[in-house]
């Protein structure tokens, strides 16, 4: 039996070796699928929570009608809903978290994560950034005082003097690295910091492309 070149043999582990690595990525990425789609149905979960809350809190109102108007709708929640919002007792909505995810778009479709916002109790916000040495984004930032400054938070406040407003830092530097909201008043206000955001994060992508 004739013995293999070594020269050959030494190509051959180099495609076989290139093949694992193709594979390696490919079992990678789905992993990485697999913890999006399970975050995913956690969120769904919270949704499913919630709105089973709002209908034990509100019998007469269905589950077709609020799921039009809570998801449906989305950020263009109309005042009747607000009221509806408000009126569900403290105790009921203990525990509940909104959770929403802002990444950046390429070709269409979700590509880098760069915040995930909380709502929690209905009262709280914390927006994470992911990554704020890349974000560059600071309170003195114009852009930060223009779009979500005077565009969100200062209007809201307006309506609900009871706002309070807390910064994180980076690592001991003026980035922002986490914004704490209080005293909420309606899912309307989660809703307009959430547009706010993401207009702020289109703005700073915008500017560094």
């Amino acid at each position: 039996m004739k013995s293999m070149d070594p020269k050959d043999s030494e190509i051959e582990i180099e495609k076989l070796s290139h093949m694992l690595s193709k594979l390696q990525d490919i079992y990678y990425k789905k992993k990485e699928q697999l913890t999006e789609i399970e975050l995913e149905i956690n969120e769904l979960r919270e949704v499913i929570n919630f709105l089973g809350s709002l209908i034990s809190g509100k019998s007469f109102y269905s589950a077709d009608e609020l799921y039009s108007k809570e998801i449906l709708k989305k950020t263009n929640i109309t005042k009747e809903d607000q009221y509806f919002v408000e009126e569900i007792p403290k105790q009921k909505v203990e525990g509940t978290n909104i959770k929403r995810k802002i990444f950046s778009k390429r070709n269409g479709k979700d590509d880098e994560l760069l915040c995930i916002l909380n709502f929690y109790d209905l009262n709280r916000v914390e927006i994470k950034l992911i990554d704020p040495g890349q974000r560059v984004i600071k309170e003195t930032s114009e852009d930060f005082i223009r779009i979500f400054l005077k565009g969100g938070l200062i209007k809201i406040k307006e309506i609900n003097p009871d706002l309070t407003l807390k910064y994180e830092h980076f690592k001991n530097t003026e980035l922002i690295e986490q914004i704490i909201i209080n005293n909420l008043g309606s899912i309307n206000e989660y809703d307009i910091i959430t547009s706010k955001m993401r207009e702020l994060f289109a703005k700073e992508i915008s500017s560094n492309t």
